[in-house]
């Protein structure tokens, strides 16, 4: 079994003038494909702030460290930004992915700007912020996420 950290990255959110939709929904797919959920956190649309709880995330071991929010056109959204600076090898396939596959449901997908990418043993992954968004990514890309945490801790190609 791995382990996952979700990370809901919205202002709004983070002042509670929003509740979080997209965070437990992530959460409650992942549980459901076996992952342990090790740490969630709600944090505000900063550069720093990102940076730093990821950091943290990947040095505490986590296997899969999930964003949700940040990844649009809005001046304040830097959460590929700052997983760019965190991230020691990038994981262009799973980004490339999701939005192939959710621009089939709704051409916007084209505007996400989320990044995937490895820092030490863990991978993290850039969602939409959106709840239909964030569930509808993760879904492509889920069943295929094992293999990749298997291959980033030294399991043998079969």
């Amino acid at each position: 079994m791995y382990t996952a950290s979700v990370i809901t990255v919205s202002d709004r959110a983070y002042r509670r003038e929003y509740i979080d939709q997209s965070g437990p929904a992530v959460c409650k797919m992942l549980e459901a494909a076996g992952y342990e959920i090790a740490c969630i956190h709600i944090i505000p649309d900063e550069k720093n702030k990102i940076t730093e709880t990821l950091q943290a995330e990947c040095d505490n071991g986590v296997s899969l460290v999930i964003t949700t929010g940040g990844t649009g056109f809005a001046p304040r959204d830097v959460t590929p930004e700052a997983t760019l600076a965190v991230i020691e090898r990038e994981a262009p396939g799973i980004a490339e992915y999701m939005r192939m596959k959710s621009a089939a449901i709704t051409p916007r997908a084209i505007l996400s700007r989320g990044v995937a990418g490895i820092c030490k043993k863990s991978l993290i992954i850039n969602l939409p912020g959106s709840p239909k968004g964030a569930t509808e990514n993760l879904g492509v890309i889920l069943p295929h996420l094992a293999h990749g945490l298997d291959m980033l801790n030294g399991a043998k190609e079969s």
